[in-house]
């Protein structure tokens, strides 16, 4: 298809280039945060496994890199959500 093709589509049908946009944004927030989640699920097993302590003391014995690099996809996961939700927003007045 030719990017004369795509751009004459996207005069067409502004609205519906901003949902996919939207969906493109929810459908990558939501999997870095499903993804994170069952990371740091398998982390904490796989301490759990090693070492035989009380649920809160496990969660202590991941490192702070460990614990940096979850926050910092969580924030980007919920980033992506909610610009997901104000791109959505804008397509209805387009």
């Amino acid at each position: 298809m030719s990017l004369q093709a795509l751009w004459s589509l996207f005069l067409a049908h502004p609205a519906q280039l901003a949902n996919a946009l939207a969906l493109f944004f929810a459908v990558a927030g939501a999997w870095l945060l499903l993804a994170t989640r069952l990371r740091e699920q398998r982390g904490l097993a796989r301490l759990a496994a090693e070492n035989p302590l009380e649920e809160d003391a496990q969660a202590s014995l991941l490192s702070e890199a460990t614990l940096r690099m979850n926050r910092f996809f969580y924030r980007f996961g919920y980033s992506c959500l909610g610009l997901a939700l104000a791109v959505s927003g804008i397509s209805t007045r387009l």
